[in-house]
Parts: structure tokens; sequence; C-alpha cells
């Protein structure tokens, strides 16, 4: 549970004592807060080998603006992505106004670390199948998670829209999301790197 909170210049550090190490080997998200910063920092400062989660909100980002390095300082670089304000309520944003979409190419985005994590998550709305791949950094598939079809907002999908997909291995250095002959949209970024 939540035992401490602390809010500066858009970054949030949170303190949890009750995650085991464990649970973050999981394909389960760990939820901190909903504030709508643009960065939330969970860090663990009573077990040395907690993970540092980090979750990106993508809302004081400009609508179609391209996203590539603005998070690199963050050890985190985009490719094919567009920072857009979704018209279509078939993709509904969940944690503010803003989401990201793959563009120019559509279906294919494409997140690089600069520093190896060992899990990844996203909230993500598609209108086809779409997996998630993470790869190490000699480009071998270390894991993968699928929304096996869409999960639109008003459709007779039995999936919800904004649904997790989470990928975990050692040394992930990029994660690739593919929709097959479709469109998709993710928020709530968050990535995790033991400490």
């Amino acid at each position: 549970m939540l035992n401490q909170a602390n809010q500066s210049n858009q970054i949030q550090t949170l303190t949890e004592t009750k995650q085991k190490p464990d649970s973050y080997a999981t394909k389960q998200p760990t939820y901190t807060s909903g504030f709508s910063n643009q960065l939330e920092k969970n860090t663990h400062s009573q077990n040395k080998f907690l993970p540092e989660c980090i979750r990106l909100n993508f809302n004081d980002l400009k609508p179609f603006e391209k996203l590539n390095d603005q998070f690199q300082e963050l050890g985190i670089v985009f490719d094919n992505c567009l920072v857009i304000q979704p018209s279509n309520p078939s993709f509904p944003s969940l944690s503010g106004l803003k989401v990201i979409m793959a563009s120019p190419k559509s279906g294919l985005m494409e997140i690089s670390f600069l520093r190896p994590v060992n899990w990844v998550s996203g909230l993500v709305t598609s209108s086809q199948r779409l997996v998630i791949y993470a790869h190490n950094q000699n480009g071998e598939i270390v894991d993968k998670s699928v929304l096996p079809k869409a999960n639109l907002a008003n459709s007779d999908s039995d999936i919800p829209p904004n649904v997790i997909l989470s990928v975990s291995a050692e040394n992930i250095t990029k994660v690739k999301f593919i929709c097959f002959d479709g469109n998709f949209t993710l928020d709530e970024f968050r990535f995790c790197v033991s400490t």
C-alpha cells in the first residue's frame, strides 16, 4: 500500500512497503496513484531489490507532436509515435486528454530503453489484434503479451478499452507494439528497472 507521496516539478516519488519483488515478475501492473503528472516515479527505499518504476503521462505534450526524445533524460526514446487528443470515441483516454498512437506508419510503435528495464506496461485500445514484444540487447524476443482482438469503446467487444498489456524479463532494451492491419492508442506507459 501507499505509505508516502511527495510531488515536485512533475515528478512524484512514491514509497511502497508492502509490495514483494516477486509481484513485479508477473504480468500484473502496480498502480500507485491517480495524479495526472507527466511523470510519476516510484522508488522503493526499504528493499534495495525492489524496482524503480516510472509512469509517463502525455498530457503536457502538444496534440500532434511527434514523440521521440522528449523523455530521453529518463532513458527512453520513442519511434513512430504521435501524441493525439482522441476525437474518435472508440479510442478513449483513461488518464487525461492525450494518448499516443503509431504514426506515420500505422500499427507499429517502438520504444527503446537506454538502460535495460525488466518490466513494461501500457493501457491499449486497438482496432485489431495487438502484440507487445520485449527484446534484449541482441534483438532477441524475451517476452510478449497479446491482445487477441479489438477492444474499441462502444463496440460489442468483450474486452474493455484501455486494457493492460505488460511484459517482463531481464535486460529489456526495446519493446515493439504491433497491430496487424489496424490502429491503436497507448496510455499510462510504465517501466521498471531493478535498483
